[in-house]
């Protein structure tokens, strides 16, 4: 009796058996929650041991510190739990352990099925192998080559997540146009919000790049902040005038103002990340001082206060990295990316384009109570995502927040406290997928009229 009791803890009645006041959630979504939330914890532990700040409070105020480290054979002061190296190792543990789920949930069409229900429950033993696969990392022998090779590892598996949510993003803005165009076609309120949309999106991405020039260039240096301004601005102007050129919207009738607007405001963004991480250039003023140019002034002083301005900072970071695993694992982003894209005689215009609507839904057909949480069992016909995707992607999330937490290419001199002090790679990374994001949007836009005979749907 108290095995089966056990084995109910670590099933799906986990999730039902909250808090009573937690308000209705549905199975597929919970699920979710539960794999982010391992991924959060992770991640949180990649922070602590980046921190040095966090390193010398555990070496004054925990007793037996010194004895504790060696009973674990983490070395004198646990200098084998910190660092680039120990960030290498726990994020390892988390890649494998999400890869391993993707090979497992390859094909899984129907949620009855017994890896469907591996998948969606068994949490208590799920944490504690992803503890062990964390924890085993720590004892691969030859751990020299075993850095070198991950590393390597980690920068492609970080690029192909960038790149991944480069193109859902174009994909976004197409479904964006496309789905309110639709609208426009039976009422004309659909062209006025079109029109206003496009003109705040443009309204941004000119503000943002009047006030990157003032702020981030001067009269005498920054010529790389003047250079990338200059041609981030030209760039965005080339796409938007491709998106409405005669031969384009000929192929590409949905083709419009609105896509190229998303990504303007998308690459001032890039750029505004990317020379806010560029490390700071100084000069000698006149009574032969250093003095930092090609800042904003007042960002000099958000600086000063480094814990509030690196906990921030963080956190927001993460979300965003979290937000985009979860927004990019749905069914109609992974159909997007293998290029299945829905009809235009099935499109419905609607302000929240990105949400189901309630008639396609089918998630009330059978919602249980368990003593506790109310859960709607919304996958009863099949699943409503792919299983394997979502964890394909959570593994190159492991891979960038790795790359990410020690400074990419400059791992050895890493603190999670010089988050962004700001290093060249950062800086030419951010750069690259700026551009790499343009290109993605002009293919889209070329494409038809580069070949032809081949059937583009976007």
């Amino acid at each position: 009796c108290l095995t089966f009791q056990l084995a109910c803890c670590c099933g799906t009645a986990a999730c039902s058996l909250c808090c009573k006041c937690c308000p209705k959630i549905k199975q597929s979504t919970s699920t979710r929650f539960m794999y982010a939330l391992y991924f959060i914890l992770v991640t949180i532990i990649c922070c602590v041991m980046m921190s040095t700040t966090v390193a010398n409070e555990m070496k004054t105020h925990i007793p037996f510190y010194k004895q504790m480290c060696k009973g674990i054979q983490a070395g004198e002061m646990c200098e084998k739990l910190v660092g680039y190296s120990a960030v290498y190792k726990v994020c390892f543990g988390m890649a494998c352990f999400f890869f391993l789920f993707f090979l497992f949930t390859i094909k899984i069409n129907n949620s009855k099925s017994c890896r469907a229900y591996i998948h969606n429950g068994f949490w208590l033993i799920k944490l504690i192998v992803l503890a062990a696969m964390c924890s085993g990392a720590f004892f691969i022998p030859d751990q020299d080559t075993f850095l070198n090779a991950w590393r390597y590892v980690g920068a492609t598996g970080g690029f192909l997540f960038i790149a991944i949510q480069l193109i859902l993003l174009v994909e976004f803005a197409h479904k964006w146009n496309k789905n309110w165009t639709a609208g426009a076609n039976h009422k004309q309120v659909w062209n006025g919000l079109l029109a206003l949309v496009t003109l705040i999106l443009y309204s941004i991405a000119v503000a943002a790049l009047v006030l990157m020039a003032l702020f981030y260039t001067r009269s005498e240096g920054c010529m790389y902040n003047k250079v990338l301004i200059g041609v981030n601005g030209g760039l965005c102007l080339f796409v938007s005038l491709v998106a409405i050129s005669p031969c384009v919207q000929n192929r590409q009738p949905h083709s419009g103002l609105l896509q190229s607007g998303v990504i303007s405001c998308y690459v001032m963004y890039l750029t505004f990340s990317a020379l806010s991480s560029k490390p700071p250039e100084t000069i000698l003023d006149e009574n032969n001082q250093n003095i930092t140019i090609c800042v904003p002034e007042f960002s000099q002083g958000l600086h000063r206060d480094e814990n509030l301005v690196t906990g921030l900072g963080t956190t927001i970071l993460f979300g965003c990295i979290l937000y985009s695993c979860l927004t990019s694992t749905t069914r109609a982003s992974s159909e997007a990316l293998r290029g299945i894209y829905a009809t235009a005689e099935t499109e419905v215009a609607r302000c929240c384009f990105c949400c189901v609507p309630d008639g396609d839904a089918e998630a009330e057909e059978h919602v249980e109570e368990r003593g506790g949480q109310t859960v709607v069992y919304d996958e009863k016909k099949g699943t409503v995502y792919s299983y394997a995707y979502f964890h394909f992607v959570f593994f190159l999330a492991s891979l960038y927040v790795m790359m990410t937490v020690t400074h990419w290419f400059h791992y050895e001199s890493a603190q999670i406290e010089k988050f962004f002090t700001g290093t060249w790679s950062i800086f030419w990374i951010k750069m690259v997928s700026c551009w790499v994001c343009v290109c993605l949007y002009l293919w889209t836009l070329v494409a038809p009229l580069c070949c032809p005979t081949r059937e583009f749907s976007v």
